[in-house]
C-alpha cells in the first residue's frame, strides 16, 4: 500500500510539472503507432531589455551629474589625472568621458531643470 501511494504521488509530480511548463504553450505530434503526445514548448531565453536600458540610463544620469556638480574645468582636470594613471583608471577615463548623451542630458537639465 505504501508504494502504491509513494507510486502515485510521483506520477502526480511528474504531471503537475508537465502541467505547469505547458502554461506557455503546448505542440501536439502524432506518433507512428497513432497516440498523439502533447509535449510543452521550451521557453526562450529572454534578455532583461528593460532593466539594462535602466542601467544604462541611470550611468548617463550619473555621468551628467558629476559634470553638472562639478563643473566643465574641474571634470576635465580629473579625468586627465585618470587618463595619467594605471590601466583601470586610464580604463575609467575612458568610460567617464563627456560623450553626446551626456552632454545631452547635461544641457537638458541646465535648460529645464536648473
Amino acid at each position: 500500500m505504501v508504494e502504491t501511494k509513494q507510486n502515485f504521488e510521483s506520477r502526480l509530480r511528474v504531471l503537475t510539472r508537465k502541467h505547469r511548463r505547458m502554461s506557455n504553450g503546448h505542440t501536439t505530434r502524432l506518433r507512428g503507432d497513432g497516440l498523439i503526445v502533447v509535449k510543452p514548448k521550451r521557453r526562450k531565453a529572454q534578455f532583461p531589455l528593460k532593466g539594462a536600458l535602466l542601467v544604462a540610463f541611470g550611468f548617463f544620469a550619473f555621468k551628467a551629474f558629476m559634470l553638472i556638480s562639478l563643473g566643465e574645468l574641474t571634470y576635465a582636470d580629473r579625468l586627465a589625472t585618470l587618463q595619467g594613471g594605471t590601466i583601470i583608471e586610464q580604463g575609467g577615463a575612458w568610460v567617464m568621458q563627456a560623450d553626446p548623451v551626456t552632454q545631452a542630458m547635461v544641457d537638458f537639465a541646465r535648460t529645464n531643470l536648473l
